[in-house]
């Protein structure tokens, strides 16, 4: 029976290979390579007889069956009897040469067979296959194909066939006409001679010792020679690369001869391709094995083509790669393979090709060669080893090159016909100078005299580079001939001019192309003509100056930086010298020079400072003063540049002659020449006080910078009697009472620069923490009239900048400042900067906004100097006061700014923190909640610096907890990766990082700072931003959910709050919020909440309403404030009497507040559509409290105070009424009732006037009657609960509520009887099979089994459960869900005695609810997971009742797959009896409506079949089986038929 019925699995399989979908494909060469796994020869013989059958089947579907054949084969290969093999051998190579196409994948498919067959049959396939390979007729390119991959895959048993396939091949060559089949034959060539060569390379193993390389050379030659002159010039670069690769193996087995006459041809010929081809992979390869085949012959042509290879080979390192595909890493391994080979056999001309490529200006050649040495030393070890010293001696000249970076020569203005004169020019005076020996006596030393002229300063670079030269030579031969003699030379500039030129030149480095570094080399190589002390200590310095030119350019210099690195050099050249003399013969030589730079601000700037360094190192004061008085009369005031320049002087020159520089100015605003400027200014009236104020302006300017270059205790004592009086007095202003008058903008700016350099020189000297400046209150104060006196709606000048600057120095000095004075100037100056507009004013948009980033950073100086004062948290939250109403502000950019300062503050703090004792950070909670909100701003930079404020704080909080200032807390840290969600305003995004980052304050915010972080935050909801109102709602309930368990004490006032906050904001979005925290709460602390809420007025308002219904949103909690409410109403009484009702007058029972509020809320709870589900859990419990409240508050009245409001208000009327006790309890009757389902209920009483009976004494009972009768008819399932609950309250104290429930006890009693037997029958409700009567039957009968007698339940017990069998597959998910959960509970129910009866239909039930576990809907899948669990006792199989408890608990998810195999596992080993009837019962769901079920179905079966033994094959029809698979195998899913297929692949098992 074998054959045939593997026949017919394998048929029926490969019916379906044609399926659409590729899963299903792939599934059933799955189920194709099972079959063959178990019955290899028989699978083989079916797929061959299939194909043979089916000619006409697409070729898409051959080749797949082919490729399971070629798997089945790959494994089996050793088990193929003889004839299969033939036949397979047959098949492939008729399918393989069916079509004409070239290189399709059937024909691949068909070829892999016949392949994996050779391995074996060699001889059978070689037979078939050079059938088809006959001299004088081209082949089919399969065959080809075939007969290089069966060499490659078998090279022992394929190589002796090679001699004649290479003999019949050749003539071939001259066949072919399509380059595709030249393609081909290149290839096949290519494998031959690779397995040729495997085969020598391994003859002790091979079956033929005896073989050698000359049995194929004179074949390999005429191929060689054929594809080199006719393809290799191919116009198709396919071809073309087919050829080289050819070539490649080919030449290793060419005659010794022949490659050697060949290779002057075809080293150039394989060059050559690479200008043709961008893919080079296959060219390199090939020639690698070339140059190993060559060397292996010793060729003496290789020397010859060296120099050609080494340049095609170099380049094609140093060429630039733009992609690191492994295709293109490889190419580079094939080219330093070439390497390697020409290293091996030519190490010395390789190296002289290398090397000198070291020394070259092109980046991409120097790292090219470098990487071929690095690679040759290691992978020609034994040639390298010796030239490594020689290798590392080339290199160091690269290594010692610094000046690696391009250098751009500024613009100097002039026409191109001029630049290219002025090029040709120094290129030829460069020249002359450097390699015309008899030039030098005719050059040196006169081209000194154009070095000082400004009108040559254009040809600078070249006549210092060419004077370096020269005096390097004039060294070499000697002292005398390079000193020079300026006796003899009268044109010559002295020292001094060559000094000052070639140092001021030097201080705008790259104009020029490059003239500083050029002028400071001249400088160095002429020391000995400057001063004979300089050359050793320039040795050291000089080198230190060109390399920091070098590590730099254009753009990335500081020109602040390099002028500085400039005076330290020349302060250090002045102390080597210490020569009086020559330093003032230098000052005057500089001085002497300044008027020739006024056509160049900034080397004039920066000459002052050299006069001022270098009177700062002279000892004659005479000489000194001289100079001073000569710059403060020859100075050129109206240039700012020089203005600037004239202040630095003087402030160096201070450092060491302070009072003579005072006095200096102090006397010219005294002497005749200020006063003779100011009378001739006045002649133009129009300027007149222009010019005085840029006079008085560089005066004030001046004693500035006196201030702040003099040593420090020097200045404290002149500060007062001096610098600051004479400030004043060129201001023309007195402090202390005297009027301020200022008109010149200019001067104002520089009083106050002046001053903030006198501030800070003061604040920053060692005796200024006890140095008393008396004045300091007063120049605050007239800091602050400046800054109040700019306009607030644009910023034009640095005055703001420069005043609070000044403030910032001053606030470290003793006496401190007033409180109040302090919060003027924090007041004045965020005011100041804040309230500016947005937008930078003014035409020069870019300058405006440094000035406005300058002023901020003054500010935020300020604002951190002020705090520095305070460094407690107390101190930061007076700082964040004053920022809290420009952080709330209506408008964005002050927001922004804001934030900006705080963020900085903060940060300030964060690094300077001193935690001596572990002590709380108070308000961290006050502060976070300010911050935290703005997360969410519609400003995109507030949201960012939001994120850093809160992350600063997390961290002092952190640091006052006694962690250490480097430590990292990964959950603060989580911040910072939060801020990529707040960069775009998506609100979906924006508000789920604001959850993420309160999740993050909810870990580590202290609990103590939890009540005022939610109070601040609750302060956000009115906020003008309404994504900042958004974002708190967010936060607070986050920090609620997260963090709520610790505020039970604080509940009460959280809910006043809210209720509050409810009452005064109108925004839509706050009562979700509300609700929603209230929600939160109440999960933590339900029982809190629940009193909250019950403390409200009554009656209560519509937003107490609201939170109450929130409290219906989740199931568990509904449950937990229902139940809570009924511990509510029921705990106190009902009412109270009054005292004139216990002396026997009118009664006067008044309602108890607790329980009548408890009433209310239930109501409010019960009307949320959201609690049904609880209500329904809750239902006996709610009905019965609500009817008893009902009965114990009929004629009870209202407390006197809500009486009094109800007098006072007819508004309130209505509410009035509601507040009536048992109107109130009647009312929440009735809302349970609807919400449970029972409208009709409802509906009846009220028809027959019950509710209005239950309110009356009179006519209660009746009431309570009708609403018994009423449940009896139309919510039976539910009285049985009821029932027993009432049955509980029968010894109330209160004689009415026992009246009640006797009353609804014994109308119920009288429906009793038929209560069973209805629902009962309510399963064979014949009108309607799926009614909803039959649905409530068996969910009532779920809840009654537990009341019912066993003897009575066993009379309905079989009935039950043969009639509740078809819902089990009801279209319906509920009839689905009730009557597998009514299964579940009958089993549960059993009576022992009915185990035998009932265990058929356990067995009969296991097939579909382990089928419904794949149910679409989850509550069937979880009813079928409990009747499961209660099935199993039956079956007394402990491994199975193990196997279902592990995977059926509930909230588990199931690996139904793994679940499945186990239980058919333990199915077949314990019931192997019951096959047949699971795989029947199973068919049934073949034809499943649901598509998981109905692929579970067939995965069962499988499973079944893989775990049963063979003898038990008869249970099982395999026919009808076979046939329902091969139905399932064309269902539209394709996730079932690829179930089916795999279950056919397992029916092997019964073969």
């Amino acid at each position: 029976m074998s054959r045939p019925y593997i026949k017919k699995l394998s048929f029926t399989l490969l019916d379906s290979i044609t399926d659409k979908d590729p899963m299903v494909q792939e599934q059933v060469c799955s189920a194709l390579c099972s079959l063959g796994e178990a019955q290899p020869d028989e699978t083989l013989r079916a797929c061959e007889e299939y194909l043979r059958q089916h000619d006409k089947l697409a070729h898409p579907y051959r080749t797949k069956i082919l490729r399971a054949m070629e798997t089945i084969l790959s494994s089996h290969i050793h088990d193929l009897d003889k004839d299969t093999a033939s036949a397979v051998i047959l098949l492939a190579s008729s399918e393989m040469t069916r079509t004409k196409e070239l290189d399709c994948d059937w024909q691949q498919a068909a070829s892999s067979v016949l392949v994996a067959v050779g391995k074996r049959f060699t001889n059978q396939v070689m037979e078939e296959v050079l059938n088809r390979f006959q001299p004088g007729m081209l082949p089919h390119s399969s065959v080809l194909h075939t007969l290089a991959n069966l060499s490659m895959s078998n090279a022992f048993d394929m190589v002796p066939f090679l001699p004649s396939i290479l003999s019949t091949m050749l003539p071939m060559l001259g066949m072919a006409k399509q380059d595709a089949l030249k393609v081909v034959f290149c290839c096949a060539l290519q494998h031959f001679s690779e397995s040729i060569l495997e085969y020598l390379a391994n003859l002790d193993q091979a079956p033929d010792p005896t073989v050698r390389k000359d049995t194929f050379g004179a074949d390999i030659f005429g191929a060689y020679d054929f594809l080199f002159h006719h393809w290799l010039q191919s116009r198709d670069a396919k071809l073309r690369l087919a050829v080289v690769a050819a070539l490649g193996p080919m030449s290793h087995l060419l005659p010794s001869e022949r490659l050697e006459e060949q290779l002057p041809k075809l080293l150039p010929a394989v060059l050559g391709l690479y200008k043709k081809h961008a893919e080079t992979f296959q060219i390199s390869k090939s020639l690698g094995q070339i140059l190993e085949a060559a060397v292996n012959v010793s060729s003496r042509t290789l020397e010859v083509q060296l120099e050609a290879l080494l340049v095609a080979l170099h380049s094609q390192i140093c060429v630039p790669v733009e992609s690191s595909s492994p295709l293109v890493m490889n190419s580079q391994k094939e080219v330093l393979r070439c390497f390697t080979v020409l290293a091996c056999c030519s190490p010395d001309r390789l190296l002289a090709f290398l090397l000198p490529r070291l020394d070259t200006n092109n980046e991409r050649l120097r790292v090219g060669t470098l990487q071929i040495l690095r690679h040759i030393v290691n992978s020609a070890a034994a040639q390298m080893e010796i030239k490594k010293p020689f290798i590392l001696s080339s290199m160091r000249l690269p290594l010692l090159d610094t000046n690696d970076k391009p250098q751009k020569p500024g613009p100097d203005g002039e026409d191109l016909a001029a630049d290219s004169v002025r090029a040709v020019s120094i290129r030829t005076l460069y020249l002359v100078s450097t390699t015309v020996d008899r030039m030098n006596s005719v050059l040196w030393p006169y081209l000194l005299e154009f070095l000082t002229p400004v009108r040559f300063t254009g040809a600078l670079t070249p006549l210092c580079r060419s004077l370096v030269h020269l005096a390097l030579k004039r060294q070499e031969a000697g002292a005398d001939d390079f000193l020079i003699q300026y006796n003899a030379n009268a044109n010559l500039p002295s020292p001094f001019a060559l000094t000052t030129r070639l140092l001021v030149v030097s201080s705008n480095p790259y104009l020029g192309d490059g003239r500083g570094a050029a002028s400071l080399r001249l400088l160095k190589v002429m020391h000995q003509n400057i001063h004979p002390l300089l050359g050793q200590r320039w040795e050291t310095t000089m080198p230190v100056l060109l390399e920091y030119l070098d590590e730099h350019t254009e753009e990335t210099l500081s020109l602040k930086e390099w002028e500085e690195k400039l005076l330290v050099f020349l302060r250090d050249t002045l102390i080597m010298v210490s020569d009086n003399v020559w330093i003032c013969q230098l000052s005057q030589e500089m001085c002497k020079q300044l008027p020739s730079y006024s056509g160049t601000p900034q080397e004039k700037n920066f000459l002052y400072k050299c006069i001022g360094t270098t009177l700062g190192a002279a000892s004659s004061k005479e000489v000194v003063r001289k100079h001073l008085r000569e710059l403060l009369e020859t100075a050129r005031y109206q240039e700012e540049t020089e203005k600037e320049g004239l202040a630095c002087c003087f402030g160096i020159c201070a450092i060491t002659h302070l009072e003579d520089t005072l006095a200096q100015l102090e006397d010219f605003v005294r002497s005749d020449v200020f006063r003779k400027s100011t009378s001739i200014f006045s002649i133009f009236k129009d300027r007149s006080e222009h010019e005085v104020e840029k006079l008085k302006s560089s005066l004030i300017l001046c004693y500035g910078h006196v201030a702040a270059q003099a040593p420090r205790e020097l200045m404290l004592a002149k500060v007062e009697s001096d610098i600051l009086r004479s400030i004043f007095q060129c201001f023309n202003t007195k402090v202390l009472g005297i009027k301020v008058e200022t008109k010149d903008p200019a001067l104002k700016l520089c009083l106050v620069q002046s001053l903030c350099m006198v501030s800070q020189a003061m604040c920053s000297g060692a005796q200024a923490s006890s140095f008393h400046f008396s004045r300091k209150a007063e120049l605050v104060a007239q800091m602050m009239e400046f800054i109040r006196a700019e306009p607030q709606d644009y910023l034009r000048t640095p005055i703001r900048k420069k005043a609070m600057l000044a403030c910032t120095y001053l606030v470290t000095l003793e006496p401190a400042l007033e409180e109040q004075t302090q919060a003027d100037v924090i007041h004045s100056c965020l005011h100041s900067v804040m309230a500016l507009p947005p937008g930078p004013e003014g035409e020069d948009g870019v300058c405006q906004e440094s000035l406005y980033l300058d002023t901020v950073c003054a500010l935020e100086d300020l604002l951190t100097s002020l705090l520095r004062q305070n460094m407690t948290p107390q101190g930061l939250q007076i700082m964040v006061e004053h920022l809290s109403p420009w952080i709330k502000s209506p408008r964005g950019h002050e927001r922004a700014r804001a934030l900006g300062l705080g963020a900085c503050l903060l940060q300030f703090f964060l690094e300077h923190l001193q935690v001596s004792t572990l002590v709380p950070f108070h308000n961290l909670g006050l502060l976070v909640g300010l911050f935290a909100p703005r997360c969410a701003d519609t400003w995109t930079t507030t949201r960012q610096e939001a994120v850093g404020c809160v992350y600063s704080l997390l961290y002092l909080q952190l640091g006052y907890e006694g962690f250490s200032r480097d430590h990292r807390d990964d959950v603060a840290e989580r911040l910072l990766t939060l801020k990529d969600g707040l960069v775009h305003a998506d609100p979906t995004i924006l508000f789920h990082t604001c959850h993420s980052i309160a999740q993050v304050i909810a870990k580590r915010l202290p609990s103590d700072q939890l009540i005022s972080l939610l109070l601040t935050m609750f302060e956000s909801l009115g906020d003008p931003d309404k994504n900042c109102s958004r974002a708190a709602t967010v936060m607070i309930n986050c920090l609620l959910k997260e963090r709520g368990n610790v505020l039970l004490e604080k509940v009460p006032e959280i809910v006043s709050v809210l209720r509050a906050k409810l009452r005064d904001t109108q925004e839509e979005h706050v009562l979700p919020a509300a609700q929603h925290s209230v929600y939160l709460l109440a999960s933590q602390h339900c029982e809190a909440v629940v009193s909250s809420l019950l403390g409200s007025p009554l009656p209560f308002d519509s937003h107490t309403c609201a939170l109450w219904r929130a409290l219906a949103v989740e199931p568990s909690l509904t449950a937990q404030v229902l139940e809570l409410l009924l511990e509510k109403m029921s705990k106190d009484v009902p009412f109270k009497e009054s005292r004139a009702f216990l002396l026997g007058s009118t009664a006067d029972r008044v309602a108890t507040l607790l329980p009548l509020a408890a009433t209310c809320a239930l109501n409010e709870v019960l009307s949320a559509p959201s609690s049904g589900t609880v209500v329904l859990e809750l239902y006996p419990q709610l009905f019965v409290a609500l009817l008893l409240r009902v009965s114990c508050t009929v004629g009870v009245q209202l407390p006197r105070n809500l009486q009094a409001k109800e007098r006072k208000s007819t508004s309130l009327a209505k509410a009035a009424r509601n507040l009536d006790p048992c109107s109130s309890a009647v009312d929440a009757l009735q809302a349970l009732l609807l919400r449970s389902g029972s409208q009709d209920v409802l509906r009846c009483v009220e028809l027959e006037g019950g509710w209005e009976l239950l309110r009356t004494s009179a006519g209660h009972e009746d009431g309570v009657a009708q609403l018994a009768s009423s449940m009896a008819k139309y919510a039976g399932p539910r009285l049985p609960l009821v029932m027993k609950a009432l049955g509980c309250t029968q010894n109330s104290v209160y004689e009415i509520q026992r009246v009640t429930s006797t009353a609804f006890l014994a109308e119920v009693q009288a429906h009793g009887p038929q209560l069973m037997t209805a629902m009962v029958s309510g399963l064979d409700d014949g009108d309607e099979p799926h009614s909803l009567v039959a649905l409530e039957a068996m969910v009532g009968l779920s809840r009654l089994l537990d009341l019912v007698e066993p003897w009575d339940l066993r009379l309905v017990l079989l009935h039950t459960t043969i009639r509740i069998r078809p819902f089990f597959d009801s279209e319906k998910v509920e009839f689905r869900t009730a009557s597998i959960r009514l299964f579940g509970h009958l089993n549960k129910a059993c009576p022992g005695e009915c185990e035998d009866v009932f265990l058929e239909q356990v067995v009969g039930g296991l097939v579909p609810l382990l089928l419904h576990l794949r149910d679409p809907q989850v509550p069937v899948a979880s009813a079928c997971k409990f009747a499961l669990c209660m099935c199993v006792p039956h079956l007394e199989c402990a491994e199975l009742a193990a196997a279902f408890y592990k995977y059926l608990q509930e909230g588990r998810s199931v690996h139904f797959g793994e679940f499945l195999n186990s239980t058919c596992k333990h199915l077949m080993h314990h019931f192997p009896d019951l096959l047949g009837r699971l795989v029947s019962t199973n068919l049934f769901y073949f034809k499943s409506s649901w598509d998981d079920v109905r692929a579970a179905a067939p995965m069962f079966t499988g499973f079944l079949v893989l775990h049963a033994e063979p003898e038990q094959r008869t249970q099982v029809d395999l026919e009808q089986l076979i046939v329902a698979l091969q139905l399932l195998l064309k269902d539209p899913v394709p996730g079932v038929r690829e179930k089916a297929a795999e279950t056919l692949g397992r029916l092997v098992k019964f073969a």
